[in-house]
Protein backbone atom coordinates (compact mmCIF):
# COMPACT_ATOMS: atom_id res chain seq x y z
CA UNK A 1 0.00 0.00 0.00
CA UNK A 2 1.70 3.39 -1.09
CA UNK A 3 1.60 6.22 1.61
CA UNK A 4 -1.08 8.14 -0.40
CA UNK A 5 -3.76 5.29 -0.13
CA UNK A 6 -2.67 4.89 3.90
CA UNK A 7 -3.61 8.24 4.13
CA UNK A 8 -6.70 8.23 1.99
CA UNK A 9 -9.44 6.91 3.96
CA UNK A 10 -11.43 6.83 0.26
CA UNK A 11 -9.46 4.25 -1.00
CA UNK A 12 -10.67 1.84 2.09
CA UNK A 13 -14.63 3.47 1.28
CA UNK A 14 -14.79 4.65 -2.73
CA UNK A 15 -18.22 5.49 -2.49
CA UNK A 16 -17.74 8.04 0.07
CA UNK A 17 -15.54 11.15 -0.55
CA UNK A 18 -13.86 12.95 2.87
CA UNK A 19 -11.68 15.98 2.95
CA UNK A 20 -8.20 15.15 4.17
CA UNK A 21 -7.36 16.77 7.55
CA UNK A 22 -4.14 18.98 7.07
CA UNK A 23 -1.01 19.37 9.29
CA UNK A 24 -1.52 22.56 10.40
CA UNK A 25 -1.64 23.47 14.14
CA UNK A 26 -4.61 26.29 14.06
CA UNK A 27 -7.56 24.25 14.63
CA UNK A 28 -6.23 23.03 17.68
CA UNK A 29 -5.11 26.60 18.79
CA UNK A 30 -9.12 27.33 18.11
CA UNK A 31 -10.32 24.74 19.56
CA UNK A 32 -8.46 25.67 22.78
CA UNK A 33 -8.52 28.99 22.78
CA UNK A 34 -12.72 28.62 22.32
CA UNK A 35 -12.41 26.14 25.58
CA UNK A 36 -10.56 28.71 27.58
CA UNK A 37 -13.38 31.49 26.78
CA UNK A 38 -16.11 29.07 27.81
CA UNK A 39 -14.40 27.77 30.78
CA UNK A 40 -13.20 31.17 32.21
CA UNK A 41 -16.76 32.70 31.89
CA UNK A 42 -18.07 30.17 34.06
CA UNK A 43 -15.50 29.89 36.54
CA UNK A 44 -16.14 33.93 36.50
CA UNK A 45 -19.33 33.42 38.70
CA UNK A 46 -17.10 33.42 41.65
CA UNK A 47 -16.01 36.57 43.46
CA UNK A 48 -12.22 36.67 44.79
CA UNK A 49 -10.74 38.71 47.42
CA UNK A 50 -6.69 38.63 47.81
CA UNK A 51 -5.33 39.85 51.09
CA UNK A 52 -9.33 40.52 52.50
CA UNK A 53 -8.23 41.33 55.69
CA UNK A 54 -6.02 44.36 54.25
CA UNK A 55 -7.08 47.86 53.09
CA UNK A 56 -4.93 50.05 51.29
CA UNK A 57 -5.80 52.68 48.46
CA UNK A 58 -3.78 55.11 46.47
CA UNK A 59 -5.32 57.91 45.87
CA UNK A 60 -9.28 57.09 44.42
CA UNK A 61 -7.76 53.66 43.26
CA UNK A 62 -8.28 50.79 46.35
CA UNK A 63 -5.13 48.43 46.05
CA UNK A 64 -6.05 46.05 49.00
CA UNK A 65 -8.02 43.81 49.28
CA UNK A 66 -7.31 42.63 45.67
CA UNK A 67 -11.51 42.04 44.63
CA UNK A 68 -11.76 39.86 41.15
CA UNK A 69 -13.01 37.12 39.85
CA UNK A 70 -12.46 33.16 39.25
CA UNK A 71 -11.36 33.28 35.78
CA UNK A 72 -9.01 36.03 36.85
CA UNK A 73 -6.65 33.31 35.84
CA UNK A 74 -7.66 31.99 32.58
CA UNK A 75 -9.04 34.73 30.80
CA UNK A 76 -5.32 36.36 29.83
CA UNK A 77 -4.39 33.16 27.95
CA UNK A 78 -7.28 33.47 25.12
CA UNK A 79 -5.27 36.96 24.90
CA UNK A 80 -2.22 34.84 24.75
CA UNK A 81 -3.39 32.64 22.35
CA UNK A 82 -4.72 35.46 20.33
CA UNK A 83 -1.27 36.69 20.14
CA UNK A 84 -0.17 33.88 18.95
CA UNK A 85 -2.83 33.47 16.39
CA UNK A 86 -2.28 36.48 15.12
CA UNK A 87 1.56 36.59 14.84
CA UNK A 88 1.48 33.26 12.92
CA UNK A 89 -1.50 32.97 11.18
CA UNK A 90 -2.77 36.84 10.70
CA UNK A 91 -6.00 39.26 10.97
CA UNK A 92 -8.01 36.96 8.86
CA UNK A 93 -7.11 33.69 10.65
CA UNK A 94 -7.69 35.30 14.15
CA UNK A 95 -10.86 37.34 13.40
CA UNK A 96 -12.41 33.84 11.83
CA UNK A 97 -11.36 32.36 15.46
CA UNK A 98 -12.58 35.24 17.70
CA UNK A 99 -15.92 34.89 15.74
CA UNK A 100 -16.01 31.27 16.91
CA UNK A 101 -15.58 32.10 20.51
CA UNK A 102 -18.07 34.36 20.50
CA UNK A 103 -20.90 32.25 18.56
CA UNK A 104 -19.61 29.10 21.20
CA UNK A 105 -19.87 31.73 24.07
CA UNK A 106 -23.22 32.65 23.24
CA UNK A 107 -24.43 29.07 22.73
CA UNK A 108 -23.87 28.07 25.93
CA UNK A 109 -25.26 31.13 27.91
CA UNK A 110 -28.52 29.89 26.02
CA UNK A 111 -28.12 26.36 27.09
CA UNK A 112 -27.64 27.43 30.13
CA UNK A 113 -30.81 29.78 29.87
CA UNK A 114 -32.76 26.94 28.42
CA UNK A 115 -31.69 24.64 31.31
CA UNK A 116 -32.19 26.76 34.25
CA UNK A 117 -35.80 27.67 32.64
CA UNK A 118 -36.89 23.98 32.29
CA UNK A 119 -38.61 22.56 35.36
CA UNK A 120 -36.84 20.67 37.87
CA UNK A 121 -36.86 17.04 38.98
CA UNK A 122 -38.59 16.68 42.57
CA UNK A 123 -35.10 14.58 43.56
CA UNK A 124 -33.11 17.20 42.06
CA UNK A 125 -32.53 19.53 44.92
CA UNK A 126 -29.88 22.02 43.52
CA UNK A 127 -32.18 24.24 41.04
CA UNK A 128 -30.65 27.65 42.78
CA UNK A 129 -27.21 26.73 42.58
CA UNK A 130 -27.51 25.76 39.18
CA UNK A 131 -28.93 29.52 38.45
CA UNK A 132 -26.40 30.67 41.10
CA UNK A 133 -23.65 29.13 39.26
CA UNK A 134 -24.93 28.97 35.34
CA UNK A 135 -27.04 31.60 35.22
CA UNK A 136 -27.68 33.93 32.69
CA UNK A 137 -27.74 37.75 33.41
CA UNK A 138 -28.47 39.33 29.95
CA UNK A 139 -25.97 42.37 31.53
CA UNK A 140 -23.16 40.52 32.16
CA UNK A 141 -23.42 38.44 28.80
CA UNK A 142 -23.71 41.20 26.92
CA UNK A 143 -20.70 42.83 28.74
CA UNK A 144 -18.60 39.97 28.86
CA UNK A 145 -19.45 39.89 24.74
CA UNK A 146 -19.05 43.12 23.80
CA UNK A 147 -15.52 43.56 26.16
CA UNK A 148 -14.37 40.05 24.14
CA UNK A 149 -15.10 40.97 20.81
CA UNK A 150 -13.82 44.40 20.91
CA UNK A 151 -10.56 43.77 22.39
CA UNK A 152 -9.52 40.47 20.81
CA UNK A 153 -10.10 42.25 17.28
CA UNK A 154 -8.13 44.90 18.70
CA UNK A 155 -5.22 43.19 19.78
CA UNK A 156 -5.25 41.17 16.89
CA UNK A 157 -5.58 44.18 14.52
CA UNK A 158 -2.44 46.12 16.35
CA UNK A 159 -0.21 43.45 16.40
CA UNK A 160 -0.05 42.36 12.97
CA UNK A 161 0.18 46.37 12.34
CA UNK A 162 3.21 46.33 13.67
CA UNK A 163 4.38 43.16 12.25
CA UNK A 164 4.07 45.10 8.93
CA UNK A 165 6.60 47.41 9.94
CA UNK A 166 8.62 44.95 12.08
CA UNK A 167 8.67 41.53 10.40
CA UNK A 168 10.08 38.94 12.54
CA UNK A 169 11.97 41.43 14.62
CA UNK A 170 11.01 43.20 17.72
CA UNK A 171 8.31 40.23 18.83
CA UNK A 172 8.00 41.82 22.18
CA UNK A 173 6.98 45.17 21.16
CA UNK A 174 3.92 44.00 19.33
CA UNK A 175 2.53 41.44 21.99
CA UNK A 176 3.14 44.22 24.77
CA UNK A 177 1.54 46.83 22.43
CA UNK A 178 -1.46 44.48 21.38
CA UNK A 179 -2.37 43.54 25.00
CA UNK A 180 -2.03 47.17 26.34
CA UNK A 181 -4.25 48.10 23.39
CA UNK A 182 -6.92 45.25 23.39
CA UNK A 183 -6.83 44.67 27.46
CA UNK A 184 -7.86 48.21 27.84
CA UNK A 185 -10.55 48.41 25.32
CA UNK A 186 -11.64 44.96 26.76
CA UNK A 187 -11.81 46.07 30.40
CA UNK A 188 -13.51 49.88 29.56
CA UNK A 189 -16.36 47.91 27.12
CA UNK A 190 -17.38 45.57 30.07
CA UNK A 191 -16.91 47.37 32.93
CA UNK A 192 -18.85 50.48 31.09
CA UNK A 193 -21.81 48.18 30.54
CA UNK A 194 -21.45 45.44 33.67
CA UNK A 195 -21.62 48.88 36.21
CA UNK A 196 -24.34 49.17 36.65
CA UNK A 197 -25.22 45.67 37.18
CA UNK A 198 -22.70 44.56 40.48
CA UNK A 199 -23.70 47.99 42.06
CA UNK A 200 -21.10 50.51 41.21
CA UNK A 201 -22.59 53.94 40.95
CA UNK A 202 -19.44 56.50 41.56
CA UNK A 203 -17.01 57.75 38.89
CA UNK A 204 -14.69 57.05 41.23
CA UNK A 205 -15.62 52.94 42.00
CA UNK A 206 -15.70 52.91 38.25
CA UNK A 207 -12.34 53.96 37.47
CA UNK A 208 -11.22 51.97 40.25
CA UNK A 209 -12.97 48.57 38.54
CA UNK A 210 -11.56 50.12 34.98
CA UNK A 211 -7.52 50.49 36.40
CA UNK A 212 -7.16 47.58 38.56
CA UNK A 213 -8.71 45.49 36.14
CA UNK A 214 -6.97 46.62 33.29
CA UNK A 215 -3.64 46.93 35.07
CA UNK A 216 -3.55 43.52 37.12
CA UNK A 217 -4.45 41.29 33.59
CA UNK A 218 -1.99 43.21 31.97
CA UNK A 219 0.37 42.40 34.75
CA UNK A 220 -0.49 38.69 34.14
CA UNK A 221 0.53 38.98 30.07
CA UNK A 222 3.95 40.96 30.78
CA UNK A 223 5.02 38.02 33.04
CA UNK A 224 3.70 35.35 30.78
CA UNK A 225 5.63 36.66 27.87
CA UNK A 226 8.67 34.26 28.01
CA UNK A 227 5.61 31.69 27.81
CA UNK A 228 3.90 33.06 24.96
CA UNK A 229 7.27 33.41 23.30
CA UNK A 230 8.57 29.88 23.43
CA UNK A 231 4.58 28.63 22.65
CA UNK A 232 5.08 31.10 18.81
CA UNK A 233 8.45 29.46 18.52
CA UNK A 234 6.73 26.42 18.73
CA UNK A 235 3.78 26.75 16.42
CA UNK A 236 6.29 28.26 13.78
CA UNK A 237 8.79 25.96 13.62
CA UNK A 238 6.05 23.23 13.60
CA UNK A 239 3.77 24.96 10.95
CA UNK A 240 4.69 23.85 7.41
CA UNK A 241 3.02 26.89 6.09
CA UNK A 242 5.11 29.42 7.59
CA UNK A 243 7.32 31.80 5.58
CA UNK A 244 8.99 34.79 7.37
CA UNK A 245 9.15 37.36 4.70
CA UNK A 246 12.31 38.20 6.05
CA UNK A 247 13.80 34.61 5.06
CA UNK A 248 11.70 34.61 1.99
CA UNK A 249 13.25 37.42 0.59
Amino acid sequence: MTQHETNSPSSASPQAAFASVGRSSYPGIVVLFTAVLMISNICATKGIAFFGDMEFSLGPLQILPIITDGGFFLFPLAYILGDVLSEVYGFAATRRAVLYGFGAVALSALAFWVAQSLPAAEFYPNQESFEAVLGVVPRMLLAGLAGYLVGQLLNSYVLVRIKERTQEKHLWARLIGSTVVGEFADTLVFCSIAAGAIGISTWDDFANFVVVGFVWKTLIEVVLLPVTYRVIAYVKKHEPTYAPVSDAA
